[in-house]
């Protein structure tokens, strides 16, 4: 009679992670190099050789050093770091910071 109640207590312990991880608003960081852009979307390969498309809006926060910049200032190649917060199933970019240029 109480194997039931200990099954039942396990399978609750063991889905509150997957609630908790599932949860919409989480901060999500990428690390990589913009490979593709179509804007608002943009593709970032990681540091561990995924592809992750990431969504510009008008509360997307850009920067290079101190510097603010338009989401067109971005471009294939720049290496970037993105906190991004997931909304209607898209990535969307809270706060982008963008890599040094090289010098010429």
């Amino acid at each position: 009679m109480k194997h039931w109640i200990v099954v039942t207590l396990v399978a609750l312990v063991l889905s509150v992670p997957g609630v908790a991880l599932a949860h919409g608003g989480h901060v999500h960081k990428v690390l990589g190099t913009v490979t593709d852009i179509d804007y608002p979307h943009m593709d970032v390969l990681t540091t561990d050789k995924k592809t992750v498309t990431i969504m510009l809006d008008g509360s997307s926060k850009i920067t290079r050093g101190k510097v603010k910049l338009a989401e067109t200032d971005i471009k294939v190649g720049d290496r970037v770091s993105v906190e991004t917060e997931e909304k209607g199933g898209m990535m969307m970019v809270k706060t982008m910071k963008v890599g040094a240029v090289p010098a010429k």
